[in-house]
């Protein structure tokens, strides 16, 4: 394995704005060029074992790899990005958790969790967003929709799989989960969670 070829998929992993498979990596090689996919598994590793003194980390999520900044600094970005993140509705996380945990899941299903019925539009905004989609229908009167999370989801919480979602033993907070499985969660996430502090939003969008 060439230094050209680490440095190749260190620049393409640099500005690809999703995580990128070993098929994806792959792909951007002409034909007669490609290397060997066990040259790519390898120069991935290569570049996982140099993030060992940086402030990035190669985060495998889901089957895709991507830089991501390491924990430790969230606080200076968080500095860099000051001001308040788009607002997240509390029903919004609460029925994204519902489906992550118990999927595949209808609405129903999410109602008699929640004791509240959610809105057409919860559940547009996380297919909008790529988090959640259709994955088939239960045999049942009615055929009810059933839904799961998706790729995107794993990518936007920083999970490689769904193996990696906390343990539920009781209802607690998400922030408290995250702080003790050491797992970062989006600003927005954060701002519904503070929002919690202020008072529960209506359940609406």
């Amino acid at each position: 394995m060439s230094n050209e070829l680490k440095n190749i998929i260190e620049a393409i992993l640099m500005v690809s704005e999703t995580p990128l498979s070993v098929a994806k990596i792959l792909a951007v090689f002409d034909d007669k060029l490609a290397p060997a996919t066990e040259d790519v598994k390898a120069a991935l590793a290569e570049l996982q074992e140099d993030c060992a003194e940086r402030a990035i980390d190669l985060k495998k999520i889901g089957n895709g790899y991507r830089f991501q900044t390491k924990l430790k600094y969230a606080g200076w970005i968080r500095k860099l990005q000051a001001g308040r993140p788009p607002k997240l509705p509390r029903a919004l996380l609460e029925t994204l958790a519902i489906i992550a945990y118990r999927q595949p899941v209808s609405r129903g299903d999410i109602k008699d969790i929640r004791g509240v019925s959610v809105s057409t539009e919860i559940m547009q905004r996380l297919i909008e967003r790529e988090w959640v989609s259709q994955v088939g229908v239960r045999d049942t009167p009615g055929r009810p929709a059933i839904f799961g999370t998706t790729p995107a989801f794993l990518a936007y919480f920083n999970l490689e799989s769904l193996s990696e979602l906390p343990l539920l033993t009781e209802q607690r907070e998400l922030g408290v989960i995250a702080r003790e499985f050491d797992m970062p969660l989006p600003l927005e996430v954060l701002a519904a969670l503070d929002d919690k502090q202020e008072g529960d939003a209506p359940d609406t969008c």
